[in-house]
């Protein structure tokens, strides 16, 4: 009887592993080495998740963590209407407080921060700009707000299209250079990462085509590509309501099959470069234009104030510039969005079916008002007209000045500046920087501005303003930034659209504004543009060959252009400093 009952416990043992082994022998090893492979890619990329609910406890989306401190990209559709502060959750099972740091309305790109951790598990950042049609993607997130337990949501499918682009329609949202998809995204995925094979962050998925009456994944979904995103990347940093770029020109289709330019502001930097109406663009940031579509997936990838080099073509001539872009809405348009629900996203299907049943999604507006913020954290939101959060530009703009000061502290030199060198035609230079006025004495030539009317009365011919920019960089240097009518820190951008990347802070006065670029590498002090109007051809000063002055470090030279030329270069001998201005304060 004992052997009766082994014997059937092996036979039972035999027929339960049976088909096992013959699933798994008759499988090619390189089915289950790409199976073992996607397994492998979702372990490691999917602690890197996030669940975003909205602080009211309903709504939210998903997003993805990019730096060990907790920032975490998403999409401004998930936080619009979220509060500023919101819950999320991570595949380890535990929630997280976090709190809104900026958005990009434009860009439908939203960045957060959680709090409580300094090691959080991040996306490796990829090159957008090396996908390809075909390519293996991962669409990962919360779709129908149903990963309660905070697992995500894994689709796998291949990339369907790129360079995709998309008009803006009845927003501000404006989707370029974007990466198609047939992973399926679905309500809810929206600010969640699109990964590569390589489990690579290669996107943020933010739109899909839905089925009209379904409301489900229709086959095709659209990512921002990261690349995009990486340009944002100190803007978003900076707490503002981040603005998208515009030429200033808007360009069509020839007849010839060219792309030109169709109409052009007199104002802007690229007629004053030299563009003009009908002038083919042939190349724009180092890409060849062939098509409009193509130029606006350009233009779309890159923040208000970037320079970016632009070749055109007129009889036959070709000629390379250097243009800075415009932004593309006033601050005003830009806050009036943001506060306005009925400018907000629109997620609704065209045609719902009132017989369908209702699925949990995310609703960008109307959601009740957000609980208190919790106490201990309530600190790190800071309300300002223009800013989504200006707690985190106060923190950007305390680094620069940290670093500037450490070298160069003249917070008890307040009084009048006197400095003392050659031109670079070797004749003797005075210059006088003062609270009242500066001066500039070479030769027979003397020039006397005077700051109490704000009008740039008497500067030094063809410089655009030489005198005001220096009485900016006294203020700066000398702690004085809360005599500026304005000064925030904006991000960061290639120095004259050529040279190194530079931390941009800028300082606004009676009109006038300034740009300082700082080297993101040292913080070192780069220069200056400065600009007597908004839309005015800036004075550029570059700083070269710091030297210790007066026991501080100085700039030995300052190097002038004006109009994309030299003007004049100060080189300083001498720096006399008073610790008061005249008036004795």
């Amino acid at each position: 009887m004992q052997n009766v009952f082994v014997c059937a416990l092996l036979i039972i043992g035999l027929l339960c592993q049976a088909p096992a082994s013959a699933d798994t022998s008759n499988v090619d090893p390189a089915v289950l080495a790409a199976q073992k492979q996607r397994i492998d890619v979702i372990k490691a990329v999917s602690p890197s998740v996030v669940a975003i609910f909205g602080g009211a406890g309903d709504g939210g989306g998903s997003g993805v963590l990019v730096t060990p401190d907790g920032y975490a990209l998403t999409n401004f559709h998930v936080v619009s209407g979220a509060g500023n502060f919101m819950k999320c959750g991570l595949n380890d099972g535990k929630l997280y407080d976090a709190v809104i740091v900026s958005i990009d309305p434009t860009g439908d790109v939203a960045l957060i921060k959680l709090l409580g951790r300094n090691d959080f598990p991040v996306a490796k950042l990829g090159n957008s700009d090396t996908v390809q049609v075909g390519d293996w993607a991962y669409a990962m997130g919360n779709p129908f707000l149903l990963a309660t337990d905070f697992q995500p949501t894994i689709t796998y499918g291949i990339v369907s299209g790129v360079h995709r682009y998309q008009y803006p329609a009845g927003t501000f949202l404006e989707y370029t250079d974007c990466i198609q998809v047939d992973s399926s995204i679905n309500p809810g995925n929206s600010g969640g990462p699109l990964f590569n094979d390589q489990g690579e962050l290669i996107g943020i998925n933010g739109r899909g085509s839905f089925e009209k009456r379904g409301r489900v994944n229709s086959g095709a979904g659209y990512a921002i590509s990261i690349n995009q995103i990486k340009h944002f990347w100190d803007h978003l940093k900076s707490g503002r309501i981040v603005d998208h770029a515009s030429l200033g020109a808007t360009v069509a289709t020839g007849f010839d099959a060219k792309v030109d330019v169709a109409e052009i502001l007199e104002d802007s930097d690229a007629y004053r470069k030299g563009l003009r109406l009908g002038d083919e663009i042939v190349s724009f940031a180092g890409r060849p234009i062939r098509s409009v579509n193509q130029f606006k997936n350009i233009l779309g990838i890159y923040p208000a104030g970037w320079t970016l080099p632009l070749v055109y073509r007129r009889d036959e001539q070709k000629t390379k510039i250097y243009v800075r872009l415009q932004p593309l809405h006033t601050a005003a348009e830009l806050q009036e969005h943001v506060s306005s629900p009925k400018m907000l996203p629109e997620e609704k299907p065209d045609d719902e079916d009132p017989k369908q049943p209702k699925m949990p999604i995310p609703v960008p507006h109307g959601h009740p008002a957000p609980p208190a913020p919790p106490e201990q954290y309530k600190h790190l939101y800071v309300p300002k007209t223009g800013f989504t959060n200006y707690y985190f530009n106060q923190q950007q703009q305390e680094r620069l000045l940290q670093a500037l000061h450490a070298h160069s502290n003249f917070a008890d030199r307040k009084g009048n500046w006197t400095l003392i060198g050659k031109l670079d035609n070797g004749a003797d230079f005075t210059l006088t920087l003062a609270d009242k006025g500066i001066g500039l004495e070479s030769g027979n030539d003397v020039f006397l501005q005077s700051l109490e009317t704000g009008m740039p009365v008497d500067e030094p011919p063809g410089t655009g303003g030489l005198l005001a920019a220096l009485h900016h960089f006294r203020l700066l240097l000398s702690g004085q930034t809360d005599r500026f009518t304005d000064f925030y820190y904006l991000g960061s951008e290639p120095l004259d659209g050529k040279n190194e990347m530079v931390d941009v802070m800028v300082a606004t006065q009676t009109g006038t504004i300034s740009r300082w670029y700082f080297n993101k590498s040292d913080l070192s002090l780069r220069g200056c543009d400065f600009y007597l109007t908004e839309n005015s051809e800036p004075c550029s000063i570059r700083f070269e060959q710091f030297r210790t002055l007066n026991g501080q470090k100085f700039p030995g030279e300052l190097d002038v252009q004006y109009e994309n030329r030299p003007v004049m270069k100060l080189k300083i001998d001498r720096l006399k400093l008073e610790t008061t201005d005249a008036s004795g304060k």
